[in-house]
């Protein structure tokens, strides 16, 4: 009973972490990655759908990217939908492909996104302590039900601790990479 609530608590963990990398993974840092444009949304045919299922992504150049749809119908709508974003970029289209050239961060820029990176990992933390949270009320409901003793509650509700420490401090660890990544020149 309690290896189920520790079993669930570290997969819920693992996914929250998991969450974070894929949003640091959608900051900008001065290079081209196609991480920076898969979450973008595009109205296709009325239906919401995410660049990466309409278009290949391509980096031919450290500060370029190509996005080349594979319905050239669908040019504008990706095109409008990255002007939407919170990237601030702005897309070259010329008939075939969709051209989006990166330009170097100001230290104002970067300064920003450092912040971003914080909320974001901050957010994770969060979700961590909620999981932390929802093992130890189920540990408690356990020993409340006199399915373990009191003992076994304490040791539980320690080894929940450690792992919250652990994934607290991996979050701690994928967000300080990132900034450094953010303040590279």
């Amino acid at each position: 009973m309690i290896q189920d609530v520790m079993t669930d608590a570290e997969a819920r963990m693992k996914k929250a972490v998991e969450a974070l990398r894929q949003h640091l993974g959608s900051v900008r840092t001065g290079r081209a990655s196609p991480s920076l444009v898969e979450r973008i949304v595009v109205d296709y045919y009325g239906a919401p759908t995410p660049i990466n299922q309409m278009a290949g992504i391509s980096v031919p150049e450290s500060r370029l990217l190509v996005i080349q749809p594979w319905d050239r119908g669908s040019i504008g709508a990706i095109e409008k939908a990255i002007m939407k974003s919170d990237l601030g970029l702005t897309p070259n289209n010329d008939g075939q492909v969709v051209r989006i050239s990166i330009p170097p961060l100001t230290e104002e820029r970067r300064k920003q996104l450092v912040k971003l990176v914080h909320n974001y990992v901050e957010e994770g933390k969060v979700a961590v302590r909620n999981i932390r949270r929802d093992a130890a009320t189920s540990t408690k409901e356990l020993m409340n039900e006199r399915l373990i003793s009191e003992d076994d509650e304490r040791r539980a509700l320690h080894q929940v601790d450690e792992l919250t420490k652990r994934f607290i401090d991996e979050m701690d660890r994928v967000g300080k990479t990132k900034e450094q990544e953010v303040l590279e020149v």
